[in-house]
């Protein structure tokens, strides 16, 4: 069986697209710092119980883990504070597990991806990549998550290694409850279904790039959105 990584797998929409990465038949490792909402039992399923602003230790993880077959950067961190207070150590942490653990995820699972001419890696950024975001630093790391995707598919690509990336609106997660009421009502008004995106259906776009979407698609950012953001 084939073996995904998926971080943020806790909760939201990485425990559904570890779901569906199981029903697919896959071999799931679910890497998460907190598994009290976490409720998927399965043969195939492996715990991950890591904390993603140590990055000094993701090399030893990865090491640690054998064979990935298809890595999913999702796991994300946001703060609902004001442009002129943001504490520095929030800064520092939606730095950290935003942006520098997923590169440094991709890092250290290169040399065997590229070892075995395979491998298929899934960033999940956000809407908030493409507007000025009231969350400024996470904004800023999912922009730069997606810039980081055409890098990684520009260095990997010719050892046959696909990296793509999903670009979520506003989706039914915890992350969204924090939001305040008048931001939800601007969403509602700006999407074409008038609706919340479900963490479902962005795990169903995250499984087809980490399983079977074409292999001349590589670099690219799938946008689930619903007409949140102008186009």
């Amino acid at each position: 069986m084939p073996r995904a990584l998926i971080t943020g797998a806790g909760r939201g929409i990485g425990k559904e697209t570890a779901r569906l990465f199981l029903g697919a038949r896959w071999r799931v490792l679910a890497l998460d710092k907190d598994f009290s909402s976490f409720d998927l039992k399965d043969a195939a399923l492996e715990r991950v119980d890591y904390d993603l602003t140590d990055l000094a230790g993701i090399p030893r993880l990865v090491a640690g883990l054998g064979e990935i077959d298809s890595l999913v950067n999702n796991a994300g961190t946001l703060y609902c504070e004001p442009f002129d207070a943001i504490p520095e150590a929030h800064q520092r942490e939606i730095l950290a597990v935003n942006l520098q653990a997923p590169i440094a995820l991709m890092l250290a699972l290169a040399p065997q991806m590229r070892a075995r001419k395979a491998g298929r890696i899934v960033n999940v950024g956000s809407v908030a990549a493409f507007t000025g975001h009231p969350d400024l630093w996470y904004g800023a790391t999912k922009a730069a998550l997606l810039n980081v995707t055409k890098s990684y598919a520009g260095w990997l690509g010719r050892d046959g290694i696909l990296v793509n990336a999903v670009a979520p609106g506003p989706t039914l997660t915890p992350m969204y409850e924090q939001l305040p009421d008048s931001r939800k009502e601007g969403v509602m008004r700006s999407v074409y279904s008038g609706r919340a995106c479900t963490p479902q259906e962005v795990a169903q776009a995250i499984l087809w790039l980490g399983t079977a979407s074409p292999e001349y698609m590589n670099g690219m950012t799938l946008d689930v959105n619903n007409g949140a953001y102008p186009r």
